[in-house]
C-alpha cells in the first residue's frame, strides 16, 4: 500500500505518515494538552521500521489464508493484531469477536492466524476461566487470549459462565480487578487479580450484549464458489509469521511512548463506547501512517453503522419506532386507534406478549419509563377520548431513535466483497 494513495478531497483530513508526524497531523494522534511531555517522549526517535509497509505485509499474509467477508474486516483484523503488541499504551483494549451463523466459515482460521502474530498467544477452546484468570493476572507476562468455540460457554444456547463473562467484560479496561479467595494454613485469604488483556473470541451466532458492545466484530461466512484461500501449513508458514511478529514487536517497542499519549481524532459516528473500542486501533493506524489512518476510520464507520442496523432493539425502543410510524403526520392519536395500528402489524410482537395482546394498561406502563403519559385529547369531531399527543414523544424519539446521518449508506449494501489481497486492500485504500 503506497503512502500516496490517500484521497484529500474537500473535507478530508490530512494523513499521518508515521511516528515523526503522528502527533501533528489530523486525523493522526494528538498529544494530550493536559499531560506534560516527558523528556523520554520528546527524545523518541522515529521508528526505523516503516510501520505502514509492515502492516501492508501482515495484511497480505493474513489474506492468503482467510477469505474475509469485507475489506474492512481484513483491516480491522490486522490493526487488532498490532494493537496487542502495545498493551502497555492502552487504557482500553477492544475484544475481537469473530462470529458466523454456520460452522466451517473460517472463524478458527482467523484466530489461528492471529495467534501466530500476537505476543504470548494463548489459543484455546476449553481452558477454564480460573486458568485464564491466573494467566492474565501475571501482567508482567500478560498473554493474548484467543478463545475458540466461545458460543458453547456464552452463546444463546449455553447456560453461560459468569466468571468468564465477568473477566472478559472487566478486563477491557486497565486496572480492572476480580476478587478471589484461597486457603492458606487453614485461613481464607482474599486476593485481587488483574484482568486487563487483549482477548479474541470465536463462535457461532451472537455473544452477550455486554461483550458485543466492547468488541470489534468480524462476521465470517462460508466461502462462495471461486473464493480460495491458501491452506495453512504451520511447519511452512510459522517461520514467515515469526519474522512478521518479531518486526511488529520491534516497531511497537519504538512507538510505545507515542502510543501512550495518542488522542486519535474520531469520525462523527464513533462516540462513547465505540470510541473506547476503536481508539487503540486508530492510534496504531495513525502511527503507521500511509493509507492506514484513512482505512481504519472507514473500517470503523462501516462496522459501527452495520452494527446499528443489525441491533435487535429492546421492546421499548421498537415500540417507540412503531408508534412514530403510526402517528404519520398527525399531532395526536387516540389510544384505541394507536393500539389498532400497532396490532395490525402481524410481524410485530404486540399481538403476543407472553400470550397476551398489547392493551392500554401495558402500553402506558412501557411508555411511562420514557417519560410519556396519555392524556385527554380533543379530536376534530369534538370527542375527548384518552390518547397521546405527538409532542409527548419528541424527546424520546430524539434520544432513542436518532435519524441516520445524511448521505451515509449501509455497509451491507454491497453484496460482492472481493478478497482484499487481490485488490491491494481494495478501492477503499486506493481512492
Amino acid at each position: 500500500m503506497s503512502d500516496t494513495l490517500h484521497d484529500e478531497r474537500a473535507g478530508a483530513a490530512p494523513t499521518a505518515h508515521g511516528p515523526e508526524d503522528a502527533k501533528a497531523a489530523c486525523p493522526a494522534s494528538q498529544s494530550n494538552p493536559e499531560q506534560p511531555t516527558t523528556p523520554d517522549v520528546m527524545q523518541t526517535e522515529p521508528a526505523s521500521i516503516d510501520g505502514a509497509e509492515l502492516l501492508d505485509r501482515i495484511h497480505t499474509f493474513t489474506c492468503r489464508f482467510i477469505c474475509y467477508p469485507t475489506e474492512h474486516a481484513s483491516i480491522s483484523h490486522v490493526l487488532w493484531i498490532a494493537h496487542a503488541h502495545l498493551m502497555d499504551a492502552w487504557f482500553t483494549t477492544p475484544r475481537l469477536a469473530v462470529l458466523s451463523p454456520e460452522k466451517g466459515s473460517g472463524k478458527t482460521r482467523v484466530l489461528e492466524i492471529a495467534a501466530m502474530l500476537v505476543p504470548n498467544a494463548l489459543l484455546s477452546s476449553n481452558a477454564s476461566p480460573a486458568y485464564i484468570l491466573r494467566k492474565i493476572s501475571n501482567q508482567d507476562d500478560r498473554p493474548t487470549i484467543l478463545y475458540d468455540e466461545i458460543d458453547t460457554i456464552l452463546g444463546p444456547a449455553a447456560r453461560g459462565n459468569e466468571d468468564l463473562r465477568g473477566m472478559v467484560n472487566s478486563g477491557y479496561r486497565r486496572g480492572a480487578m476480580v476478587g478471589r479467595c484461597y486457603m492458606n494454613k487453614g485461613k481464607v485469604v482474599p486476593e485481587e487479580l488483574e484482568t486487563f488483556a487483549a482477548v479474541a473470541l470465536g463462535g457461532l451466532g451472537h455473544l452477550p450484549d455486554t461483550i458485543m458492545s466492547r468488541s470489534v466484530i468480524i462476521r465470517m461466512r462460508k466461502r462462495a464458489d471461486g473464493e480460495k484461500a491458501e491452506p495453512l501449513q504451520p511447519r511452512i508458514h510459522e517461520p514467515e509469521a515469526d519474522i512478521l511478529r518479531n518486526e511488529l514487536a520491534a516497531w511497537a517497542s519504538s512507538i510505545v511512548d507515542l502510543a501512550k499519549i495518542a488522542q486519535p481524532v474520531m469520525p462523527d459516528c464513533i462516540t462513547d463506547r465505540n470510541a473506547d473500542v476503536w481508539g487503540p486501533l486508530f492510534a496504531v493506524a495513525d502511527l503507521a501512517g500511509g493509507a492506514w489512518p484513512d482505512a481504519a476510520r472507514k473500517a470503523a464507520t462501516d462496522a459501527v453503522l452495520s452494527s446499528k442496523m443489525d441491533e435487535r432493539p429492546s421492546p421499548g425502543i421498537q415500540l417507540l419506532a412503531d408508534i412514530r410510524n403510526c402517528f404519520g403526520n398527525a399531532d395526536r392519536i387516540t389510544t384505541a386507534d394507536l393500539l389498532d395500528k400497532l396490532l395490525a402489524d402481524e410481524e410485530a410482537p404486540w399481538g403476543d406478549m407472553r400470550g397476551k395482546k398489547l392493551d392500554p394498561r401495558k402500553l402506558a406502563e412501557i411508555l411511562r419509563d420514557y417519560g410519556i403519559r396519555s392524556s385527554t385529547i380533543r379530536m376534530p369531531s369534538g370527542q375527548t377520548p384518552k390518547g397521546y399527543k405527538r409532542e409527548a414523544f419528541h424527546d424520546a424519539w430524539k434520544r432513542y431513535l436518532p435519524a441516520p446521518p445524511a448521505g451515509t449508506t449501509s455497509a451491507t449494501s454491497n453484496t460482492e466483497h472481493p478478497n482484499p489481497v487481490e485488490t491491494g486492500l481494495g478501492s477503499m485504500l486506493e481512492a
